[in-house]
């Protein structure tokens, strides 16, 4: 049974998932098709790909990750499909994947990434690209007898932190359904800078921080913590609501300084 994802910016109250996964199922009905999330908000390939880099590696090997997401914000206006460690994904040309692989141009030939050519601007055709290119792989057909060889695809980059010797200023990048806010800084980022050192966390104009925590239940109630959670420094409130308590967006700073 072939398991395949869907990563998209559809939402719940359309037909776009039903019609998608109706039409997939009637060509496969032997599919296991699973949502990991349609709630994406539009257009937002910063957003799906914080999400797909956090939970396609816990797939097993030879699964197809759809993602559809902002499909015709590519400049060529077309869908690619590759392997990537043993998986295979499908996806508009808007920059999102080397978003979700950084060093993905680096590690992957040209020859293993192929292009779905674009043939119309409307939902239909997306339907059509992801239902042929996944009933294609399904029925063991090489990659590369999808489409032609994909050159110059789109590549994005997101805002990195800024490092001093003591200090690191990140920014925010996703806010998770609890209202938690996860920043740029990764761990080992953190243990870099910091060599052991203690530390204040600043956001917006709000008392700083002062140490990390395991566990959200570390504080007490309704007081502000951070953590590290899939690798990335959290901030939050033990059963609270941290970024509209502190009026936290995408893209706002959060500023450590070590000591």
């Amino acid at each position: 049974m072939q398991l395949v994802t869907l990563t998209t910016d559809f939402g719940s109250q359309d037909y776009y998932v039903p019609a998608l996964k109706g039409t997939m199922l009637s060509r496969n009905p032997a599919l296991n098709i699973v949502d990991v999330s349609h709630e994406i908000k539009h257009h937002d390939i910063i957003q799906a790909a914080f999400v797909l880099r956090n939970s396609w590696s816990a797939f097993p090997e030879g699964t197809i990750h759809v993602v559809s997401v902002n499909n015709f914000g590519g400049e060529k206006g077309r869908f690619l499909a590759f392997k990537y460690q043993k998986h295979i994904f499908i996806g508009p040309d808007n920059g999102i994947f080397t978003l979700i692989f950084p060093k993905l141009l680096e590690s992957t030939p040209p020859t293993d990434i192929v292009e779905l050519p674009f043939v119309g601007l409307n939902f239909e055709y997306v339907k059509d690209v992801i239902v042929h290119a996944v009933n294609h792989l399904t029925s063991q057909s090489p990659l590369d007898m999808l489409g032609n060889t994909a050159k110059d695809i789109l590549q994005r980059i997101t805002f990195q932190p800024v490092i001093a010797p003591s200090q690191i200023r990140g920014s925010v990048i996703y806010i998770d359904h609890y209202d938690n806010v996860v920043s740029n800084i990764t761990r080992e980022l953190f243990e870099k800078v910091g060599r052991g050192r203690s530390f204040q966390l600043y956001f917006k104009r709000h008392d700083p921080i002062l140490r990390l925590s395991r566990h959200y239940n570390d504080v007490s109630i309704g007081e502000a913590l951070c953590l590290f959670n899939s690798g990335y420094l959290e901030l939050a409130i033990n059963m609270g609501k941290a970024a509209e308590m502190y009026g936290l967006k995408i893209e706002d700073t959060i500023q450590i300084d070590f000591h």
